[in-house]
């Protein structure tokens, strides 16, 4: 489920396929322009707030197919970096993190079967449109690390300065659960170790934050 017709458009655009969209009236001069494929519900501002999740209703909510992506192999995940999330669990932090991954151009985010779902309406609405540009894949991750046979960078407290470290062209990027951070067991195929260093005194950052501080210097090297 999709709200927001800025949203609903981002998905119209890309290899969704969307099913129908449920809108008031006021809306519907901005959707004649949308493809005739997609089947079109005019319905009451009061329906439209029963089946929002938003306490704010948006204008317009569309369902769209969950695809049924390719499963990754090692040779898609070649010459590129890519995203790992193990355990990350607040809808709001895997939104922005889609976001954020769309913002520095990177397609791949691999989750753990344990990761939330990133069809859950309020991951949704935090990419802002974005999920409708990232393939997300859930899976065993020790097995498509280890077949992969790429760079392995995980976020450690005691890892290298990110800031000093070389990412090269291609890799793994490696983010943990919010509390625990990375399993031992994915751990033990991190080739490279790196932290943000702190200079306050903040005990930690969210995990989010800090995948676009990671992510920000995994691409920066395209602009020195």
């Amino acid at each position: 489920m999709v709200e927001g017709h800025k949203s609903i458009t981002e998905f119209i655009d890309s290899d969704y396929r969307v099913h129908t969209i449920y809108h008031t009236p006021d809306i519907a001069p901005k959707l004649l322009k949308l493809s005739q494929k997609i089947n079109f519900q005019e319905i009451s501002l009061n329906d439209l707030q029963k089946i929002s999740t938003l306490k704010n209703p948006a204008d317009a909510i569309a369902t769209v197919n969950i695809p049924q992506w390719n499963h990754l192999n090692h040779i898609t995940l070649k010459n590129k970096f890519s995203l790992v999330l193990d355990g990350v669990q607040d809808p709001g932090n895997l939104g922005t993190i889609i976001r954020t991954a769309d913002w520095f151009g990177i397609t791949n985010i691999i989750c753990s079967e344990d990761t939330v779902d990133a069809y859950n309406p309020k991951v949704v609405q935090a990419t802002m449109g974005s999920l409708a540009r990232v393939n997300i894949t859930y899976t065993h991750l020790a097995g498509i690390i280890s077949a992969a046979k790429l760079p392995v960078f995980g976020t450690l407290l005691n890892g290298d300065n990110i800031y000093s470290t070389n990412f090269g062209t291609e890799g793994l990027l490696v983010m943990g659960n919010e509390g625990n951070g990375i399993r031992p067991d994915i751990q033990a195929l991190v080739t490279k170790a790196i932290t943000i260093p702190r200079v306050g005194k903040a005990e930690s950052l969210n995990v989010a934050i800090a995948t676009a501080i990671c992510c920000s210097e995994l691409t920066a090297k395209s602009y020195k």
